[in-house]
């Protein structure tokens, strides 16, 4: 089986970084490492079987979207053999505005 190599934006770690000190003040620090881990966790799983989730085309191409218990959607996108994971938003963030690429962009 095919493994696939998993880069974190540096947008998705600082989400995470972001989301982390977010649950550390509303619950604790501890609550908040064990919840990032393992979104990160989950994040490397894609390594065996990538194409899981959602095509959003229509956002950004080659853009997949899957989710992380239902409060957290993890934006991605693959090829070759690397995994990038683009964005980690939580709480229902729009996530679609924020992946919008300028038409600039596709050129």
């Amino acid at each position: 089986m095919k493994q696939y190599t998993i880069v974190f934006a540096p947008e998705a770690l600082a989400q995470l970084e972001s989301l982390s000190d977010y649950i550390a003040q509303a619950a604790s620090p501890e609550v908040a490492l064990r919840y990032t881990d393992a979104i990160v966790t989950y994040c490397e799983t894609l390594h065996t079987m990538p194409l899981r989730g959602t095509r959003r085309d229509d956002i950004r191409p080659g853009l997949r979207i899957t989710n992380y218990r239902k409060r957290a959607v993890i934006a991605f996108s693959v090829a070759k053999s690397v995994v990038s994971i683009l964005g980690v938003y939580y709480g229902g963030q729009d996530y679609e505005s924020m992946l919008q690429l300028d038409e600039d962009e596709f050129s």
